[in-house]
């Protein structure tokens, strides 16, 4: 614990959207300092989607300043939570998951993770540990420290009950088994999106009933996605998964919308702010177009170097504006594994939502390679120089070595 109190709350605050509250946290960091006790962060995923984005990393980014800030850091998979799956946001019940598909899932997010934690100091821990063997008195016993009044502050109840949409019983339960998460672990801070305020702040309700200190609340804004418009999701298109080839993913942020530069810069990468805010003002009095395409370019340099590595990031940068030669995109063999799976490879290459939709693009006999219309998307291809993909009318990209 070296960092001095104003050396944490710079680096805690930055990119925050709310802090719930900030007297409070001095306190805890004032005392964390005189004790050399760290802080117990906590942070809560429920596992219901396999592939992270940029637009997750935003939270799992403020994890690792409180890591390096050297405080505690526990990454909670809702293995239980998850069975419900959280309300928030939702106009609709959301199906619920199977065991295996959690697991699944929460292995996949550990493996992505790795990119941003250090994981030798990630305490990875699941809820339905505590959980799954709660009698039903002491579910009752919890109920009873809220009331529905209280339940209807929520924002997506409050619409769902005042529009007529139904509202199953288990999902008002959510709020109490993510606050006793925090209950569990004594959590001194608990992060999230802007949409978990309530249950954040829900769980400091049930800390105190167990004669805890109540957690700060930290919330991180909603990435914007590559359109500049709505926020970053992989059914809107809009996405930049973490686990795209450093080409793709550099090409994304070159061809994203500019008003997303600035957030970008800070939400995602550990530029100095003040370097950062003199981009804003210079993007603010209306810069050249050669100037944006500069930053543009060190940002995806700075982005994908984080999910990838130097070397990777270097020849992107480098290759970028070189690469369309007669219109057609050029991509590196080595960016890809060898032998490469079909759908893999084309869900990739052309930026598709999920493998399914490019599982069925080649079925319906709509790309060829190098002229040859291939229909079986469980082939394993070997990429060679000068081959070339083409997938409908107008996608298509050239490989070189």
């Amino acid at each position: 614990m070296n960092a001095t109190l104003e050396c944490q709350l710079e680096l805690i605050q930055r990119g925050v959207e709310n802090l719930i509250n900030k007297e409070e946290l001095v306190r805890k960091i004032e005392k964390s300092i005189a004790s050399g006790f760290p802080l117990n962060i906590k942070l809560g995923v429920d596992p219901t989607a396999p592939d992270i984005h940029l637009g997750h990393t935003v939270v799992f980014r403020k994890l690792r300043h409180f890591q390096d800030l050297g405080h505690k850091v526990f990454f909670l998979i809702g293995d239980f939570t998850a069975r419900i799956g959280d309300p928030s946001g939702r106009d609709k019940t959301r199906p619920p998951l199977t065991e295996a598909q959690i697991l699944d899932n929460a292995q996949t997010y550990l493996d992505q993770i790795s990119k941003i934690l250090d994981k030798e100091k990630t305490t990875v821990v699941y809820n339905s540990n505590w959980l799954k063997n709660m009698t039903f008195e002491y579910v009752v016993k919890l109920a009873a420290q809220s009331t529905m009044a209280r339940l209807l502050e929520h924002n997506t109840f409050k619409q769902r009950f005042e529009s007529g949409e139904s509202i199953r019983l288990h999902e008002f339960l959510y709020p109490f088994m993510q606050g006793y998460d925090s209950v569990a672990l004594k959590a001194d801070v608990e992060l999230g999106g802007t949409d978990q305020t309530f249950n954040l702040t829900f769980a400091r309700d049930l800390q105190k009933f167990f004669g805890q200190e109540p957690q700060i609340c930290i919330t991180m804004p909603i990435l914007t996605g590559t359109d500049g418009v709505q926020k970053m999701s992989k059914s809107l298109g809009n996405y930049i998964g973490i686990d795209e080839p450093a080409p793709i993913m550099f090409e994304k942020i070159m061809r994203m919308h500019d008003n997303n530069i600035v957030l970008y810069f800070t939400l995602l990468t550990d530029v100095d702010l003040q370097k950062i805010n003199e981009m804003e003002s210079v993007l603010g009095n209306n810069p050249s177009t050669s100037y944006i395409l500069e930053i543009k370019k060190k940002l995806a340099f700075e982005i994908v170097r984080t999910y990838h590595d130097e070397d990777s990031a270097e020849k992107a940068f480098n290759g970028y504006g070189t690469q369309i030669i007669h219109g057609i995109p050029e991509f590196s063999i080595i960016s890809f594994p060898q032998p490469v799976a079909f759908v893999d490879l084309i869900k990739e290459l052309f930026s598709l939502n999920s493998k399914s939709e490019s599982r069925t693009l080649i079925k319906q006999g709509a790309v060829t390679i190098s002229g040859e219309k291939l229909i079986n998307p469980d082939l394993k291809l070997k990429l060679l120089e000068g081959m070339i993909i083409k997938a409908g009318k107008s996608k298509i990209v050239k490989f070189t070595t």
